[in-house]
């Protein structure tokens, strides 16, 4: 008897397993049946890899947000131009990467092992067709040549080095060329002492074509030129550097008479405060009408950066608005522009856009040649826009490697550099 109650519950247990079985693959069924697929998926859709999202988008994940698995996730922006055009540049929201060159993966050229922070995942010719628009370069005298560096106490070394910034430049002059109604902005941090050498390093680039002379910029905050003149007369590249005299004797516009900054580094994510610079005017002041906003940490880490653009970004671009007398930034710079929880850095500029050019929540809700608040019905998701590819490039978005991928260089780097006597320059 007692057998055969042994044998009738370990069929039950059977039965139960095989039902259990079953039920779990239905369920595997009906999931892939319904998800999306083949570039279907929309912001925050469950993908499985890249070619399962639509345009403008990459499979990501954000772990620091408890998102572990992979969603759909924004890697382009709106060029707001495409849709409002021709008011002053200086009306205008734009992307930058901070340290654009120093790309994780980049092979080093010195041929020893490279000791440095990373601040971004993909070439500047990517950022260029993903939306980026301001790109800061630290350029150093090195090897008898000019070359794009992070380091520190104004020295670069071969274990700090990237790569001869001419290079860099001609994909700028690539980008430029293939798109004739495109403006980028480079902020030079200018370690570079050659007499002549950066303008003479611009001009072998050929980018002394795209030039936006000094002499045309505004002196006192007035607006800049339309940026329908200024693609109408070719002055498409903005350039400043940090060093004073080099407006004189080269003809490249100081920074800091012309930009607006608030603090980089630590300082620039503080929640609920906006200083600005030591170098820069106060943000408030109405004598520079291009406010450049720094917003990334001190020592970046590429898994940290997607929650860096979730909510505290658009809390501290509304600080930082505050401070500078209700002043929209005009460069939001950021590490790893495209890790976020869905829409990102890409959403905020939208959002500023959408603001300051014709009053709506999102650049995609404006109307060409509408009266200012008239706005298109989009309905927005409660953490990220909707898809738009308006205005957007057709270049793929993506990574040098797995948007997945966790990278640890920059953490040894945060140990090495975080030694007092190691002055490490922003």
């Amino acid at each position: 008897m007692l057998a055969c109650l042994t044998d009738y519950l370990s069929l039950c247990r059977v039965t139960a397993a095989i039902g259990y079985l079953f039920l779990l693959l239905f369920s595997f069924f009906i999931t892939v049946y319904t998800a999306c697929f083949n570039g279907s998926c929309q912001v925050l859709d469950s993908c499985s890899q890249a070619t399962d999202c639509g345009p403008g988008l990459y499979c990501g994940n954000c772990p620091a947000l408890g998102k572990s698995q992979p969603f759909c996730t924004r890697g382009q922006a709106i060029v707001p131009t495409s849709i409002v055009g021709g008011l002053p540049f200086n009306k205008y929201s734009w992307l930058m990467t901070h340290n654009s060159f120093s790309i994780v993966d980049a092979p080093s050229l010195q041929g020893v092992q490279r000791l440095t922070f990373y601040n971004q995942e993909d070439t500047v010719t990517n950022q260029l067709m993903n939306g980026v628009r301001g790109l800061m370069l630290d350029m150093y005298d090195f090897n008898g040549d000019i070359w794009l560096c992070h380091s520190f106490r104004g020295q670069c070394f071969n274990f700090t080095a990237f790569q001869p910034a001419i290079n860099t430049l001609r994909e700028v002059e690539t980008f430029l060329s293939q798109n004739p109604s495109e403006i980028v902005t480079i902020v030079i941090e200018d370690y570079v002492h050659t007499p002549k050498g950066l303008s003479n390093l611009f001009l072998n680039a050929g980018l002394d074509k795209y030039w936006f002379p000094v002499s045309k910029m505004p002196k006192k905050g007035e607006d800049w030129p339309t940026v329908n003149e200024m693609v109408q007369a070719n002055h498409r590249l903005l350039v400043f550097t940090s060093v004073a005299s080099k407006e004189a004797e080269e003809g490249i516009a100081y920074q800091w008479k012309y930009i607006l900054e608030n603090e980089a580094g630590d300082p620039g994510v503080k929640p609920g405060s906006c200083p600005n610079r030591k170098e820069s005017r106060p943000l408030n002041s109405k004598s520079a009408s291009l406010f450049l906003m720094n917003y990334f940490p001190s020592y970046p880490v590429e898994t940290e950066a997607c929650k860096e653009h979730s909510a505290p970004l658009a809390d501290m671009i509304s600080t930082c608005f505050k401070a500078a007398g209700s002043m929209m930034p005009n460069l939001l710079a950021v590490n790893f522009y495209m890790r976020s929880d869905g829409g990102g850095v890409f959403y905020d500029l939208d959002s500023m856009n959408g603001q300051r050019l014709c009053g709506c929540n999102t650049i995609a809700a404006c109307q060409a040649g509408a009266p200012f608040g008239s706005c298109k019905n989009i309905t927005m998701p409660s953490s990220s826009p909707m898809t738009n590819t308006a205005g957007g490039f057709s270049g793929s978005v993506q990574f040098s490697k797995s948007a997945s991928t966790i990278y640890y260089p920059n953490q040894f780097a945060i140990g090495f550099f975080s030694i007092p006597w190691m002055l490490f320059l922003l």
